[in-house]
């Protein structure tokens, strides 16, 4: 019994599904030769490597047709062209009929006048910038586009962190009389992986167990561990101890919560108020540097994308451009001069901070990009800092966006002769600041970054007797009759919750304890201003306690004495 012989329909359809097949090359060994850790240049081209970098741009995807049938007029003989990649995919007619028989025929007749399907792929291209992290000191990030094709198209989107291996080609436009080449470095992608930033800086096994040995040897004063993790932030920026732990909680972040329905972020967004010379930008610089991945930039924005994303038209198509929260999805965004952003932001900032998604309806692309990133913003009052008004009227940025921060600090330069003979003594005696860092052993900023990576990945649970602290502050809150509308809102109590879990995350700890969630009250009382249940607390004039326990339960006996009244 013989069998079947296939009939010419399947073996076309056979042909065709091997058609569909594309094979990626994964895992490539680590060698210089292959792994780039910047941007090539013109001797590398044709050469197969592989680049990490951020997607900052992406156009829209597109059916492209790279092969024609042609016929010689001559021999009759049938053959195909396929694009040249180089000239931007464009057909060139034809000089010799290639049969392999000799024919010297000039002539020919295009058979695919109409698109065929089977000569056609889809299309698109991205184009990546250097990271950050791997730029020299005062060097400017390098960008170049790659094409992706087939499988790859919708691989990656604008502020994903991709390594694109795949060969280095020449790309010019068609040469006209006149005009000077022009001529772009193109990688052809070969493969694309998506990476998540925050994979590459995993802590050691080593070192976590020396941070878990720190956390044993403060275990009768945990609050003192903390406040020497503290003392690492900003070291040359003197007190300000409210405003260290509130950017330490914004590094380490409160816990998400998801379901197939809704999502709770966690990430939280702090907002720096104050006076010129507070040390403001200071906090932002050092944070950016803790941080696995971060973009640092200012109110009015580093591109034409400015804080979250914008069309813009180039070569006669329009493409998205990611801005600055599109960039940092999954680290930190710091901003400077927030009141400064522009008009066209301010309508997109507002979804973005709170859903954690930018949805974009411009020039017919429609999309939604994730913006899952924790905000740590500055700007300075329009004048002088009058108490007598509101948070709005000093910073001229609206209640809803204001009600996005978790935490709201004003830094008021008042004079007070205490604490000015301190900070100035302080700063004399800055060069001596290196043999006092290496005498106290403060962490490192390496030591300080993987701490924070590290901590990252705890998910602390809530307990009864916390919940009821948080949800009595809560409903004080609402009671007051002077309270801020804007701020004593649900989203209150959300923040109360993220900030309890990320100081539970800072002292090392999986639950959410009291002490947890006073902190996170004191911290909240610290930016009420105007609408507080506890007096006597200032945000600026704050120096790091000499017996941290013994300040806690002062200020947890008095939260709780006025919490019961």
């Amino acid at each position: 019994m013989g069998y079947p012989t296939p009939t010419q329909g399947d073996r076309e359809e056979k042909t065709d599904s091997r058609g569909t097949i594309h094979v990626r090359l994964t895992a490539l060994p680590n060698l210089p030769e292959i792994y780039r850790t910047s941007l090539p240049h013109c001797s590398d081209t044709g050469q197969f490597m592989c680049i990490s970098g951020t997607v900052i741009r992406r156009t829209a995807s597109k059916v492209l047709e790279y092969r024609k049938l042609w016929k010689c007029k001559k021999c009759r003989h049938q053959f195909t062209v396929d694009a040249e990649v180089e000239k931007g995919y464009i057909f060139e007619k034809p000089i010799v009929c290639p049969n392999p028989e000799w024919c010297s025929g000039k002539n020919f007749t295009l058979l695919s006048t109409d698109i065929d399907p089977q000569f056609c792929k889809d299309y698109c291209e991205i184009k990546i910038q250097q990271q950050f992290n791997t730029l020299t000191v005062g060097s400017v990030p390098r960008s170049m586009w790659v094409i992706l094709e087939d499988d790859l198209v919708d691989t990656c989107h604008p502020g994903n962190d991709v390594n694109v291996s795949g060969v280095l080609i020449q790309r010019w436009k068609p040469l006209n009389r006149g005009n000077f080449i022009d001529i772009d470095l193109v990688l052809y992608a070969h493969n694309v992986e998506v990476k998540n930033k925050n994979i590459s800086g995993v802590v050691s096994e080593g070192l976590a167990h020396e941070f878990g040995k720190f956390w044993l040897e403060n275990q009768n004063d945990p609050l003192k561990g903390r406040d020497f993790i503290l003392s690492s932030i900003c070291p040359l920026v003197f007190g300000l101890y409210i405003v260290k732990l509130a950017v330490a909680l914004v590094l380490a972040g409160g816990v998400e919560k998801k379901d197939e329905n809704s999502r709770i972020r966690g990430d939280l967004h702090l907002l720096l108020v104050g006076d010129p010379g507070t040390g403001k930008s200071q906090f932002l610089k050092f944070a950016s540097k803790i941080c696995m991945r971060t973009v640092l930039t200012s109110g009015i924005g580093t591109t034409n994308a400015g804080l979250t994303v914008s069309a813009v038209k180039e070569s006669g198509k329009w493409q998205l451009e990611a801005g600055a929260l599109v960039l940092a999805d999954g680290g930190l965004c710091c901003i400077d001069e927030f009141s400064c952003i522009k008009e066209q932001d301010k309508t997109c900032i507002h979804e973005a901070m709170e859903q954690q998604t930018i949805s974009v309806a411009k020039a017919g692309l429609v999309c939604s990009l994730s913006t899952k990133c924790s905000i740590l913003a500055a700007t300075n009052p329009k004048s002088k800092y009058d108490k007598n008004l509101s948070l709005s009227e000093n910073t001229a940025l609206a209640s809803p966006l204001l009600s996005r921060f978790d935490i709201i600090l004003v830094l008021v330069d008042t004079y007070d002769e205490k604490w000015d003979k301190m900070v100035s003594g302080y700063i004399l005696d800055g060069h001596n600041f290196l043999a006092q860092t290496h005498k106290k052993s403060s962490w490192s900023l390496s030591k300080m970054r993987s701490y924070f990576n590290l901590i990252r990945y705890i998910n602390p649970k809530m307990n009864s007797s916390c919940e009821k602290v948080l949800q009595t502050y809560y409903r004080r809150q609402r009671s007051l009759e002077g309270r801020n509308f804007a701020r004593t809102t649900p989203r209150l109590l959300q923040s109360l919750i993220r900030l309890a879990e990320g100081h539970a995350r800072l002292m090392f700890r999986d639950e959410v304890l009291i002490i947890d969630a006073v902190m996170a009250i004191i911290l909240m009382e610290s930016s009420m201003s105007g609408s507080a249940v506890l007096d006597g607390l200032t945000t600026l004039h704050t120096s790091f306690p000499e017996d941290p326990i013994t300040e806690y339960n002062m200020k947890g006996k008095h939260t709780f004495i006025l919490l019961e009244m």
